[in-house]
């Protein structure tokens, strides 16, 4: 099914409705199907296209620490807090919050 969702969705790419909703959409069908590296990359054209897209940020560092960039995905939940707080969108930056805070465990420290 989510193959089939994916297909449906890929056609309507580069057409008027590409925005990022319909990246966001295709990044989490990549994310169920297991194709990370896509689903990475659907995830950052929807944050590319929206900032602002707080659910689109929760997704793509969800995406990037299941490939193992988890840095990188530190890096997108930390960005994800800062636009879900500017929002009011609370309950998304707690969630986010508490990713973080798990991720910072399993991420050695640059600091130096």
């Amino acid at each position: 099914m989510t193959t089939a969702i994916i297909a449906n969705l890929e056609k309507l790419l580069g057409g008027p409705r590409d925005g990022a909703l319909l990246r966001y959409s295709l990044g989490n069908e990549h994310l169920k199907a297991g194709n990370f590296a896509q689903a990475v990359i659907h995830l950052r054209a929807a944050v590319d296209r929206d900032a602002r897209y707080s659910a689109a940020w929760k997704l793509l560092a969800r995406a990037l620490g299941e490939s193992g960039h988890l840095p990188e995905a530190l890096t997108a939940y930390e960005q994800g807090i800062i636009v879900a707080e500017a929002r009011g969108d609370l309950q998304a930056a707690r969630e986010m919050t508490v990713f973080a805070r798990r991720l910072r465990r399993q991420v050695p420290a640059t600091d130096e």
